[in-house]
């Protein structure tokens, strides 16, 4: 029986050192008082009474908020400024043994970290330059836990606080600037209604000098067309009358030719009419003569 409860208690031991580490955590074993190893994601197994479990760290990466820190900035001003830290371990032995309580180290280290550079700037470039901040305190962070097995990833400015007093002037200010910018953009808007008011009476006069200019020209154009039509009339009028004229002055000579022929006969009596344009009378002379002259011949 005694066996049997020895071989249950060296069981139970042996058991015992079967360490089962879950995902993104990690455990420092030490042996005999000093760093032995450390046990990864999966099943371990330490030595019971010899080995022992030193620390359990979490490889995930950890944001620290911390509290506001009061800062002086180059022209003297007090403000309280947060900073938010986020961080990762990155080897467990040294975040082990680097340092005593490495969160708290961390936070002091950004707190004179903060101090020095916010030092360097002015109240506006302090408001202005949170980037930059940023930027530098990761840098410097970083460089300094690397002795930790910590490995920065990003610091952010949380708040910046002025006092009341400051806070209230730039208020002030800020409220004057969009004053000025509104006037600004008003006195801006009321420039480029006057000139589109303005450009939009010069094309309106140009396109009525425009209409007035073709009125004219067409007017002109109606009016050299309708004397060039005149001017063509007349001179077919010309034509027609000279053909008749031609044709009057034909007929009288016809006529004298004829009176001519007559006076060559035996006739007696020759009348001669005293308007030798009238060709009708021409005619009836000619008629007369004629008939007599036949007359005698029978």
């Amino acid at each position: 029986m005694a066996i049997i409860i020895i071989f249950l208690i060296i069981v139970l031991i042996i058991a015992s050192g079967v360490k089962i580490v879950s995902q993104s955590k990690a455990m420092v074993v030490e042996r005999l008082g000093a760093y032995h190893g450390t046990m990864k994601t999966g099943v371990n197994y330490k030595i019971p009474i010899i080995d022992r479990i030193a620390s359990v760290v979490s490889l995930k990466e950890i944001a620290r908020d911390f509290a506001p820190q009061p800062v002086i900035t180059k022209d003297n001003v007090t403000m309280q400024i947060d900073t938010v830290v986020y961080y990762q371990i990155t080897d467990p032995k040294l975040y082990t043994y680097g340092i005593e309580n490495p969160v708290s180290a961390i936070e002091n280290l950004t707190a004179t970290t903060l101090r020095n550079i916010i030092g360097e700037l002015e109240l506006d470039e302090t408001l202005t330059s949170r980037d930059i901040i940023n930027s530098k305190m990761r840098s410097i962070l970083d460089e300094a836990t690397d002795a930790w097995g910590i490995k920065v990833n990003r610091v952010e400015v949380k708040n910046i606080l002025p006092p009341r007093d400051i806070q209230e002037a730039m208020e002030k200010q800020m409220r004057a600037e969009r004053e000025r910018r509104e006037a600004i953009l008003k006195a801006e808007g009321e420039k480029k209604s006057a000139i589109l008011l303005a450009e939009g009476e010069k094309e309106s006069m140009i396109l009525r000098a425009d209409a007035k200019k073709e009125a004219a020209i067409r007017e002109a154009e109606g009016e050299a067309e309708a004397t060039i039509k005149i001017k063509e009339a007349e001179a077919k009028g010309l034509e027609l009358i000279k053909s008749v004229k031609l044709d009057e002055a034909t007929l009288k000579i016809k006529s004298y030719e004829a009176m001519i022929e007559v006076s060559k006969g035996e006739s007696t009596k020759i009348i001669i009419p005293s308007d030798l344009q009238n060709l009708a009378t021409i005619g009836t002379v000619m008629n007369e003569m004629f008939d007599k002259k036949s007359n005698k011949n029978k």
